[in-house]
């Protein structure tokens, strides 16, 4: 998709950085549109089609993480969160409820970039239609859930992430870095909570794990029979 087709919203109630962010990324040839609050953005995206939203988190009345809610409960839209917290919690919190990835301010508009540039080639990508079995296991990339043993659990965005890459790649193994770089999460605890939910959702036996396995000394690999 070339970037003059590419329509984005910038969601920012800081009139500076959404029009420097409009300038910057019209210059990179993109469709650029903004709005202030999240009743401005959800009015533009009932008579616009866009490509990808860029949502600031702190925002008067209704935040970044509900304004991501609703959108994500009608479109599948891809989200970029703008967000002056660093903890990690608040980053894992934003993925959780269907961000794509997020970036911490202060930022270089060119890290944005890239972060667009990704977000979009990944999303190209996904086959929303794939269905997977895992051992007992059903897991349908539409709806975002996992079925086993009669119960459907949702998994997350960053979860289904990481799905695509190993049920693409099976019996590889795949290292703290590698599904950092693929999650956008940091911290090796974080990780390491990620693959321990995954597996509570996969496994019949989550403590003695059969197919979401760990390899000593190099990360996590999902065997598929």
């Amino acid at each position: 998709m070339e970037n003059n087709k590419i329509h984005i919203l910038i969601v920012d109630d800081d009139d500076r950085i959404r029009n420097l962010l409009k300038d910057y990324l019209s210059e990179n040839q993109y469709i650029v549109s903004t709005a202030e609050n999240a009743d401005q953005a959800i009015t533009k995206l009932n008579y616009f089609k866009f490509d990808i939203l860029i949502l600031d988190v702190m925002m008067p009345e209704k935040n970044g993480y509900e304004l991501t809610k609703e959108i994500k409960k009608s479109l599948k839209v891809p989200i970029i969160l703008l967000t002056a917290k660093g903890e990690v919690e608040d980053r894992i919190k934003g993925l959780e409820i269907g961000a794509d990835d997020y970036i911490s301010k202060p930022f270089e508009p060119r890290e944005l970039l890239l972060r667009i540039k990704n977000v979009i080639k990944s999303n190209n990508k996904i086959d929303l239609n794939s269905k997977h079995i895992v051992g007992a296991a059903k897991i349908d990339l539409n709806k975002m859930t996992i079925s086993l043993k009669d119960k459907v659990r949702r998994i997350n965005n960053s979860e289904k992430k990481i799905l695509l890459e190993m049920l693409a790649n099976p019996g590889k193994p795949f290292s703290r870095e590698e599904i950092g770089k693929i999650s956008r999460i940091s911290q090796e605890r974080s990780i390491d909570v990620m693959i321990t939910r995954l597996r509570q959702k996969l496994e019949i036996n989550p403590k003695n794990p059969k197919y979401l396995q760990t390899i000593r000394g190099e990360g996590y690999v999902l065997w598929i029979e």
